[in-house]
Parts: C-alpha cells; sequence; structure tokens
C-alpha cells in the first residue's frame, strides 16, 4: 500500500498548533491536542448567533458587506432615525439618519455608500414618504425624492449612488403598488410594473439593470418570484413556501438567499436562489420577520426583527473552510 508521501510528495506535518490558512485537502498532526485534522469544506450552511446591534428595532434595514456594513431606521418602538456601523467586530453608533423612519428600501453594496429611500414614518395619514437619502460613510445628505410614496418595497443595486431600483411596496392610503422605479445618481424615474401588485417582497440583486423580487403579501402572502432585466419583470420559478415581511441578500439575480417571514408562526425557513430554482437549506436558530439583510449566498446577516430585537444571525453558505479532526471510529 503506498503511503501518504508516496500519494502526495510529503510527510504529515507535525504542529504545535492548527495552520492559520490551510488549503483545502491539508493534512497535519497536532501535537498539543494529540489529534490529527485536515482542511475540508462545508457541505451545507448553517446560521450562528452573531453580534447585537446597541439598539434593537423592528423593521431597520441594512447595506453592506458580512464584515463591513451599516444599520439605520426602525421602529424601538418609536420611528428610529439610528444609524449604526459594522466593522466585521462591533456596531457603532454614528450619526443618524435626517428622516426618521422605518421600512425603508436601503441600497448598498458597502457602508460607505448607501441609499435610503421611502418608509414608513407617521401613525397618521399620510403614513409613507419619498424621501431619499445618501449615506457616505459618515452623513446622510437629501437628494431627490421617489416619485411614489411607499414602504415595505423591494429593492436591488450595489452601486447606489450611480444606479439602484425600487419596486412595489406599500403606497400612501395605505395602497400596494408594482411601480418599478430607477435611480440614476441624480432622480428617479419610473418603468416598467412588476406583474404582481404587493408589498413587503425583498429584493437582490447587482444593478439597475439586473434584480430579482420574491415574496410579499398580495395579499394574501405570495411565493412568487420575478426577474428584472432592465426593462421588463418576467416571473419564474417560485419560492418553496409563501411568505411575506421576508428578508434576503444577493449578490446577483441569479445568485440570491431568502430567509424569515411569516404568516403565523414566523418563519424560520431558508432558500437559496441558484438562476433557476430556489432550495430549502438550513432554517434559522429563531423564526422571524421584519427584520434586515445583507451581505450574499456565502455570508449574510440577519438583523434585528419583531419585537424591537437586537439579535443579529450570521449565515456561513456550503463551501467554507471548516477543520476536521479525524477519529478512528
Amino acid at each position: 500500500m503506498a503511503t501518504y508521501k508516496e500519494l502526495n510528495g510529503t510527510n504529515i506535518e507535525v504542529l504545535a498548533s492548527d495552520p492559520s490558512n490551510p488549503v483545502e485537502g491539508q493534512i497535519w498532526y497536532n501535537s498539543t491536542s494529540n489529534v490529527l485534522k485536515g482542511q475540508s469544506t462545508t457541505t451545507t450552511g448553517s446560521w450562528a448567533t452573531g453580534t447585537s446591534l446597541n439598539t434593537g428595532r423592528i423593521e431597520p434595514r441594512a447595506t453592506g458587506s458580512y464584515t463591513a456594513a451599516v444599520a439605520f431606521g426602525g421602529t424601538d418602538p418609536g420611528f428610529s432615525a439610528l444609524t449604526e456601523l459594522w466593522n466585521g467586530t462591533n456596531w457603532t453608533e454614528v450619526n443618524d439618519l435626517n428622516t426618521a423612519r422605518s421600512q425603508a428600501a436601503g441600497i448598498g453594496a458597502s457602508n460607505t455608500a448607501s441609499i435610503a429611500a421611502g418608509g414608513y414614518f407617521t401613525p397618521g395619514s399620510p403614513y409613507y414618504t419619498n424621501v431619499t437619502e445618501s449615506w457616505n460613510g459618515t452623513n446622510w445628505t437629501e437628494v431627490n425624492d421617489l416619485n411614489t410614496a411607499r414602504g415595505l418595497a423591494g429593492m436591488s443595486g450595489n452601486a447606489p449612488n450611480t444606479a439602484a431600483l425600487v419596486f412595489a411596496g406599500d403606497g400612501t392610503g395605505p395602497n400596494r403598488v408594482a411601480n418599478t422605479e430607477i435611480w440614476n445618481g441624480t432622480n428617479w424615474t419610473e418603468t416598467t410594473d412588476l406583474n404582481e401588485v404587493k408589498y413587503a417582497p425583498w429584493g437582490s440583486g447587482d444593478s439597475s439593470t439586473a434584480a430579482i423580487c420574491y415574496g410579499g403579501n398580495v395579499p394574501p402572502a405570495t411565493a412568487n418570484t420575478e426577474l428584472w432585466n432592465g426593462s421588463n419583470w418576467t416571473e419564474v420559478n417560485n419560492l418553496n413556501t409563501a411568505k411575506q415581511y421576508v428578508c434576503g441578500a444577493g449578490p446577483s439575480s441569479t445568485d440570491a438567499i431568502c430567509f424569515g417571514g411569516s404568516p403565523t408562526p414566523i418563519n424560520a425557513q431558508t432558500e437559496l436562489w441558484d438562476g433557476t430554482n430556489w432550495t430549502e437549506t438550513t432554517d434559522l436558530n429563531t423564526g422571524r420577520n421584519s427584520m434586515a439583510g445583507t451581505g450574499t449566498s456565502a455570508n449574510a446577516m440577519a438583523i434585528g426583527g419583531p419585537s424591537a430585537s437586537a439579535a443579529v444571525e450570521d449565515w456561513t453558505g456550503a463551501g467554507a473552510p471548516q477543520v476536521r479532526t479525524f477519529t478512528d471510529s
């Protein structure tokens, strides 16, 4: 029988501690713990408890990545203007929104360039706002308004200072809308409506020309999914479970993750989109809705949620590296 060295060209290393950056397939003997270890990848994704916000809230929004994000707005229980910055380790309170609100559309790929568009800002008519604010990493600045005031809209765009998309939502009245608007860095322009009039869906996508809208309330809660190609919306394969007040993350219209939602009981399900189908995978640790989500299908965060929660859950997708211990059983 061939030896390990004959097969791999090297002996198994003997190390006092695990290597800091092992490669997949690497094997070593840890002389401190007296165990044989190797580097592999995960086969399924998982949710883990993350670092909580400083202030819990319902229906905040967040943009950015798993290691650099910004969370803003919500209710706690009053309408909140709070903004918190995530650096991969801690949440830090920074400058507030100019208009306190919940249910805004939050768009952006970083914690230094984001947009907050629309939202729910008063308990009495007109209920919803069309105010848009741009975040530069330090301050929020009011820019040109949405054409249609709304909350609970879907959104797309990873370059929000120049290109973003807002669609569906609850309009003043309240009246559910299918309106779609494109942001060009200066103005919002109405374009082709969604096929389905609804509120409380979620959206993912990396631009204003490629987006996906999923879930929401028609009523009732819907599983419908639509793809945007820059000109039109096309119905594609549905979520496995109809849900509203759902959340999700990108990075694109062909690669997305959807998690949580309602109706009762509040949902913990997680589904992955591969550009053609939704596939159920590992549930959230706690069923939740009315939260913020940001990141990608590989690394995402579920932030806040019902009962003004400050809780954060971190998603690590399949294929992430992990150290495995070999046993003789």
